[in-house]
């Protein structure tokens, strides 16, 4: 089965990813992603830039409509996901305790739809 592991953080961790505090951040990150490709279980994911960089589109009335920026104002901010497959939600949610996110922000896990 696959999961998604939806990573949220907040916008000051975010920020961490550069400047004085990046290698701290990243180097957590690195030994999460390692963890995972030696267990066999990372099929895929990625880190995405910060939020102020989202564009958002909507279709009103069969028009579109983009607005720079994220679609609702939220204490924390979509920041990755990784795509794991395992053989159980609790495998997943296993994996999910580990990630450095949950020590300040969360961790969503969601199935996959097999299409």
């Amino acid at each position: 089965m696959k999961y998604m592991l939806v990573v949220y953080e907040a916008p000051s961790d975010v920020a961490r990813r550069e400047g004085e505090h990046a290698k701290t951040y990243w180097e957590g990150w690195k030994a999460y992603g390692a963890a995972l490709r030696e267990a066999g279980v990372l099929v895929g994911g990625a880190a995405l830039q910060p939020i102020a960089n989202a564009t958002t589109l909507r279709l009103k009335d069969g028009k579109r409509h983009v607005q720079d920026g994220p679609y609702a104002e939220t204490k924390d901010e979509f920041a990755g996901f990784y795509t794991l497959e395992v053989e159980s939600v609790d495998q997943a949610l296993e994996w999910a305790s580990k990630c450095p996110a949950v020590a300040k922000g969360a961790v969503e896990v969601r199935p996959l739809v097999a299409m």
